[in-house]
């Protein structure tokens, strides 16, 4: 083993300076992870061996990933996955990494049925991205199955990966669509994480966002609140009766994306959930059973989508 190569103290040390230098948020724990990465070894481990030489066979690895880290690319995109809700998603360029404040809308959809009773069978998940909140939920509700749409086929390809991964892509059905346009049959649950970031405020956010995420997925139009309207509009065709929404917004929309949904006439307010940091981050909306309401068959609830909707290979 070469003499001249750092501790891994040392090299944490430097790495975490450099990190520091080029505005990385957390340089700190951004250099233990790529160093975990590149010793394969957890936290633990890693501060036990702090007085050894960093390996040679790992320097150019290290390097690499400190490099692309510097220029400000997300650690998920340069290790090329991320852990959502225990679960790891694959990443691509057409979807945003999946954020643990996402986890709310998970927590809100597993509380309509604490005792895990009358889940929700039928599930759409309109711009599904990654499709972490869909294969979250179809993780935890074996008896459901869902519909994920996105606009972007490359995008659906990686939801594909994630579910097959996660072993939930025999109750999953991926669709082509711009919001709900393609889609038909009525859903128990209809969940997004929609765009909601304002035009003119994108190129402000940090690099990690405003450079390395689809900007198709970040951009809420001049408001920011386009996509809120889209989903309110497909909801009388696509929400079951006694149906529930839940959506995802951003800081300080809670009450633009209420008024959005309550005078659609469709839906109420049942509760928001706050993220980690406290904020509302998370609507639930509820059906508002009309005169017209019918029980809907089987069929009709659209149960052609298990194997009619599928994204061609």
């Amino acid at each position: 083993m070469p003499h001249n190569t750092p501790t891994v103290r040392a090299a944490l040390a430097s790495i975490t300076a450099r990190l520091r230098d080029a505005g990385v948020a957390n340089p700190g724990l951004d250099a233990r992870l790529i160093l975990e990465r590149a010793l394969r070894c957890d936290t633990a481990r890693l501060i036990a061996s702090g007085n050894e030489r960093l390996p040679g066979r790992v320097g150019d690895e290290v390097e690499a990933m400190v490099q692309q880290r510097a220029a400000r690319i997300p650690l998920a995109r340069i290790f090329g996955k991320k852990e959502f809700w225990g679960l790891d998603f694959a990443l691509s360029s057409d979807a945003l990494v999946p954020r643990p404040d996402s986890e709310t809308l998970i927590e809100a959809a597993l509380a309509l049925c604490p005792d895990q009773g009358a889940t929700p069978t039928r599930i759409l998940d309109l711009g599904t991205g990654s499709g972490c909140l869909l294969v979250a939920l179809l993780k935890e509700w074996p008896d459901a199955w869902g519909v994920g749409v996105d606009r972007s086929v490359n995008a659906l390809s990686i939801a594909r990966q994630n579910a097959e991964t996660n072993g939930v892509a025999g109750r999953l059905a991926l669709v082509v669509s711009d919001w709900g346009d393609a889609v038909s049959g009525a859903f128990d649950l209809i969940v997004s994480n929609p765009p909601y970031i304002m035009s003119h405020d994108i190129d402000g956010l940090e690099a990690e966002v405003a450079v390395h995420e689809p900007r198709a997925a970040l951009d809420g139009g001049p408001d920011g609140l386009e996509a809120f309207r889209r989903i309110v509009a497909a909801l009388p065709r696509l929400l079951s009766p006694s149906g529930e929404v839940m959506v995802e917004f951003g800081a300080g929309q809670e009450e633009a994306v209420r008024r959005i949904f309550e005078q659609s006439g469709d839906v109420v307010r049942k509760s928001h959930y706050r993220d980690l940091s406290g904020h509302p981050r998370c609507a639930r909306f509820r059906r508002i059973p009309c005169a017209h309401d019918v029980h809907f068959s089987e069929k009709k609830l659209g149960m052609a989508g298990r194997s009619g909707y599928r994204l061609a290979n």
